[in-house]
């Protein structure tokens, strides 16, 4: 079993090494190292040496994603495995229906999809075209981002494609620090079920909402796409990696950032910004209000 040093050492060599903004990371190393050298971290508990190190390193650079997290199922400290927090995730999406929570059909003919999670692309490309041929025939959709947390950067392009016509929308660019190198994506050219074209689309979003679902959101209203309509989001852009370093223990670190193609930059730090504020529980109801007078019902 490691030691508390050994932990924070592995964290912040993955941090220096990978971390998106390499003057940050050589700025959190060098403020969290002498907290660990003075003691600071001596005798706690592994879940709350991840508290401590996770509001250090927040203090040291206000990362959202950047954290130290206690898991429950034991990691392969293996550096081959270290595609098992890709495989945990998939599981999760299978047990969570690919993220797609509930549809429901409203007054006025209006379609609500309720998102928790942004499966990826290839395994749960068949769960959202089955959601938006539910909401084919629609007038208007709702699209429930409240409780989204996250999920795939493909899977969201995926998401986000059936709002445009064709495969020529250029969305947003990935700049990846390992590799130096950017990826962009594009709407996708074939999809499972029909495009949602010419109708009213409108986002929810709520202070929680995060990572994947705010880049959904985000794209939408950047390319003229969406209404958004709820609270502004938490504010997380930057595309993460898992990195296992105690049975435990896993650090998360930002090995990548989003680029918008419309605006230029991305939601970290300041989230999505509402088109029409209001609390997230009045949110829905707003929305479908807006829709019915948009088909004059």
């Amino acid at each position: 079993m490691p030691t508390n040093a050994e932990i924070i050492h592995r964290a912040l060599d993955r941090i220096t090494a990978e971390y998106v903004f390499p003057e940050k990371a050589a700025h959190i190393d060098a403020l969290i190292r002498p907290r660990l050298a003075a003691g600071e971290y001596d005798g706690l508990e592994e879940r709350e040496l991840c508290e401590t190190v996770t509001a250090h390193l927040q203090e040291a650079c206000p990362d959202k994603h950047l954290r130290l997290l206690w898991t429950d199922e034991p990691q392969d400290l293996n550096p081959a495995a270290e595609d098992e927090g890709r495989s945990a995730f998939l599981e999760l999406l299978r047990a969570q229906n690919q993220g797609i929570h509930r549809f429901e059909h409203l007054d006025g003919n209006v379609g609500l999809i309720d998102l928790r999670r942004i499966a990826s692309a290839d395994e749960g490309g068949r769960a959202i075209g089955a959601a938006m041929e539910l909401v084919a025939l629609s007038s208007a959709l709702v699209l429930d981002l409240r409780e989204c947390r996250g999920g795939a950067p493909e899977g969201a392009a995926m998401w986000c494609s059936y709002f445009f016509p064709d495969d020529q929308v250029h969305l947003n660019d990935i700049y990846e620090r390992r590799t130096d190198s950017t990826r962009q994506f594009w709407t996708v050219a074939h999809l499972p079920a029909p495009r949602y074209l010419d109708r009213p689309v409108y986002v929810l979003t709520s202070a929680v909402t995060f990572s994947g679902g705010e880049d959904v959101a985000y794209t939408l209203q950047a390319h003229g796409r969406a209404t958004v309509v709820g609270e502004t989001t938490r504010g997380g852009a930057h595309p993460t990696v898992r990195y296992p370093v105690a049975a435990h223990v896993l650090v998360t670190v930002p090995a990548a950032r989003t680029i918008n193609t419309v605006t230029g930059t991305n939601w970290e730090g300041v989230g999505v910004v509402p088109d029409v504020a209001v609390p997230a529980d009045e949110a829905l109801d707003t929305a479908h209000k807006a829709a019915l007078r948009d088909l004059g019902a």
